[in-house]
């Protein structure tokens, strides 16, 4: 999984920043009131190189979609400790996992992961596939902690019925290796989250 990946900091932890960020190879930015805003559309994944308190009551106000937003991995300063928070199954595992070899353990909470079992996202990502109906990974990934599921490859053109429990993943690339369009209904998710955001910031007052 190629990852854009920002390490955010405060000032008196700069130089353990700068080895996390090393070594994740990385993005270093220091901290600053109402920095998610702007770091959300800027990267995959957030370590947030201080409390995970601070870190959640930041990050609020910009939530909108497992889907759109980055994942968060709070990381403590001494480099015990690497939470995911946010999209352990989009980048967040992945990176706390790379973080075991500065000493940090990965406190991993997804359940597929937890229990050793595969996941919808997990599956795509190694078929190189997008997941076009999202909602159905609640009901599958929950289906695939108690049982083993059977991935069906079916070639078109054909017209293809599920119910609301299947996942469907297309392939990221046609024959020609070009790339697929995006479903409308991802990018009308992207432009109602924009619009969420936008909708929760102060108004400014008229003079």
């Amino acid at each position: 999984m190629d990852l854009k990946i920002a390490v955010l900091t405060f000032e008196r932890n700069m130089e353990t920043a700068k080895k996390v960020s090393a070594h994740l190879k990385g993005d270093v930015v220091l901290y600053e009131k109402g920095i998610f805003k702007d770091i959300f559309s800027k990267y995959n994944v957030v370590v947030a190189l201080f409390a995970s308190g601070i870190a959640v009551r930041e990050i609020a106000p910009y939530l909108g979609s497992k889907w759109d937003d980055p994942a968060l991995v709070v990381l403590d300063s001494g480099l015990n400790f690497a939470i995911p928070v946010l999209g352990g199954h989009h980048g967040g595992n992945e990176v706390a996992r790379r973080l075991v070899e500065l000493g940090a353990v990965p406190v991993i909470t997804t359940a597929t992961e937890v229990h050793q079992k595969p996941s919808v996202e997990g599956i795509a990502e190694k078929l190189n596939c997008v997941v076009k109906n999202k909602k159905s990974t609640i009901a599958v990934n929950c289906a695939l902690l108690d049982q083993e599921m059977d991935v069906l490859e079916i070639r078109g053109p054909k017209i293809i019925v599920v119910d609301e429990d299947v996942s469907v993943l297309v392939q990221r690339k046609d024959g020609n290796g070009e790339k697929i369009d995006v479903d409308r209904s991802d990018e009308l998710d992207k432009i109602n989250k924009e619009k969420q955001i936008k909708d929760k910031q102060p108004k400014e007052k008229q003079p």
